[in-house]
């Protein structure tokens, strides 16, 4: 009897890419890897990196890396991980919607924070010193998938990690990276948002009547409003770059959100009380490995880094939960480095 199941190979899955939007990158298509490797037999480039992303270990410790609340009494609180799962939800929400490659979206949303450091962007203000020019969690995202943990991904996901904070120039080279960009800050503002209401910081009533008004209130409304505001804004014929924008109406909205979310949670008097403790930490566990490399992981060290980097490279690594242990290990309390709950920026 044949069976009834019909073989959706690979070849398959990149004859169905041809019918996505001309914009939309093909896997075909790509710039390749560093190193050249056959093809799989089912997947797509694009879902090789999928799936190499979801088995590294950087992605397995975001379930423990902080969002916003640093051990968060309730279980509800929004993680790196979880995160990290919301905007891939997004990113793909765009991606169909506007007849791009989902896939490609999806690879690029679950690496974009894997490079993060413990305690959020608080550690990053904590390692500036010691890397030139400063430290940045998507550097660091795109060296774990390039040498730390050795992915060999694609160059459009490599691009789309290294270019998913909107601060960072050149922005993607595809739209789909484009849609990442704006499904973290969808991610990060509505649901940071609901975790302060949840966590005493904020009542749903205190933000901007403009964000109400057009997104609505934190949670699946203002998601969604925010998502069709992309979707919107892209296919209208103002629009005349291609790129994936939001309306200007929208724009400002958000923008002023963002404002908000920075003024009355992320450098609130709250996450103000316990940011130095964050940095302490960060900057003996540093200084400590500086003057002790031998206490490094050989599995996790870079012989041909220098030795700054290699120190970094592990420290940035640490789940918060991991840092405090050594932290408490290595030193006594004398500083009051002990953490109580903390905020930190998204």
């Amino acid at each position: 009897m044949a069976s009834p199941y019909r073989l959706a190979d690979r070849a398959t899955r990149e004859r169905a890419e041809e019918q996505l939007a001309p914009a939309a990158a093909r896997s075909v298509r790509t710039r390749g890897r560093a190193r050249a490797e056959p093809e799989d037999a089912l997947r797509t480039a694009y879902e090789r990196d999928r799936d190499r992303i979801l088995h590294a270990k950087a992605f397995r410790r975001l379930k423990h890396k902080t969002q916003v609340f640093l051990h968060p009494d309730g279980d509800h609180f929004v993680t790196r991980l979880s995160h990290t799962l919301q905007v891939t939800q997004v990113a793909r929400s765009l991606a169909e919607a506007l007849s791009l490659n989902e896939t490609l979206a999806e690879a690029i949303a679950l690496g974009h924070d894997v490079g993060h450091s413990p305690f959020g962007h608080i550690g990053e203000e904590a390692l500036d010193p010691y890397v030139p020019g400063g430290w940045h969690h998507a550097a660091q995202g795109v060296r774990i998938v390039e040498v730390l943990e050795d992915l060999n991904l694609t160059w459009e996901v490599r691009d789309g990690v290294r270019a998913h904070s909107w601060k960072i120039t050149p922005p993607p080279a595809t739209r789909e990276g484009e849609c990442v960009r704006f499904a973290d800050r969808i991610g990060y503002l509505s649901h940071d948002a609901l975790d302060a209401v949840r966590a005493g910081v904020l009542q749903v009533r205190d933000l901007p009547a403009r964000t109400r008004s057009v997104f609505g209130d934190p949670g699946s409304q203002m998601v969604g409003a925010m998502i069709e505001a992309v979707v919107d804004g892209t296919l209208s014929p103002a629009n005349t770059t291609g790129a994936v924008v939001m309306g200007a109406d929208a724009l400002a909205a958000m923008d002023e959100f963002r404002t908000f979310m920075f003024e009355r949670v992320y450098e609130s008097d709250t996450a103000a009380g316990q940011k130095h403790v964050a940095i302490e930490v960060i900057r003996r566990l540093v200084d400590h490995h500086l003057a002790h490399p031998e206490l490094i992981p050989a599995s996790y060290r870079d012989t041909e880094a220098d030795p700054v980097t290699q120190v970094v490279d592990y420290v940035t690594g640490m789940t918060d939960r991991f840092a405090l242990a050594t932290h408490d290990r290595l030193f006594d309390d004398t500083a009051g480095t002990r953490m109580r709950p903390l905020l930190v920026t998204p």
